[in-house]
């Protein structure tokens, strides 16, 4: 799904026309309505603002992955945040021995 189409999408799942939307983001409708048409790419602070009044991530938004909830919890953001600061051997024991935890609980779904 294109950047557009997900914007589209999440402004209609909140209810928003795009006047509302772009209001929001101190835009103008028709700049949202050309986002909305793949015509515009908005630089990366409106993806932000976006992102935000449209309770998703910018991560969803970009195309990084089609889960809109993804880490928008706080405690998975504080966790990611903590492991970014180890060192890369301790990040590879933690991603090691969780990626064994995940495959674990992945086959008792079998």
């Amino acid at each position: 799904m294109t950047f557009g189409k997900k914007v589209a999408n999440a402004r209609k799942k909140k209810g928003f026309s795009q006047a509302e939307l772009a209001r929001r983001i101190n835009s103008h409708h028709s700049i949202v309505g050309k986002y909305e048409r793949d015509e515009v790419k908005p630089t990366i602070d409106v993806v932000k603002k976006l992102a935000d009044v449209l309770e998703t991530t910018v991560g969803y938004l970009l195309g990084e992955t089609e889960d809109r909830e993804l880490l928008k919890a706080p405690s998975m953001m504080k966790r990611l945040n903590d492991i970014a600061k180890f060192s890369e051997q301790d990040k590879e024991h933690i991603l090691y021995a969780l990626d064994a935890m995940i495959n674990n609980v992945k086959l008792k779904a079998i």
